[in-house]
């Protein structure tokens, strides 16, 4: 998800921090809520999260299929 349509801006570091690569959704305290989530998994939450801000369906996959470019899929 983009950091700009996150409603808490970002997720949050182990420091408190608010992270400037991971979503609330998916990054907590300095690690990953869903660990095990396949990326084809976390793309679904993120159309699924961005439908629900109202972004239409075209757009929320265009956001999602950028997840590929996150340091957390490039080391699977």
């Amino acid at each position: 998800m983009p950091l700009k349509a996150d409603p808490k801006g970002g997720g949050s570091n182990a420091d408190g921090s608010l992270s400037q690569e991971y979503c609330s959704y998916c990054y907590v305290n300095g690690a990953f809520v869903n660990p095990d989530m396949s990326m084809e998994e976390m793309k679904a939450l993120v159309v699924e999260k961005l439908r629900e801000r109202g972004f239409p369906k075209f757009v929320a996959s265009f956001f999602a299929s950028g997840l590929g470019r996150l340091k957390r899929w490039k080391q699977a």
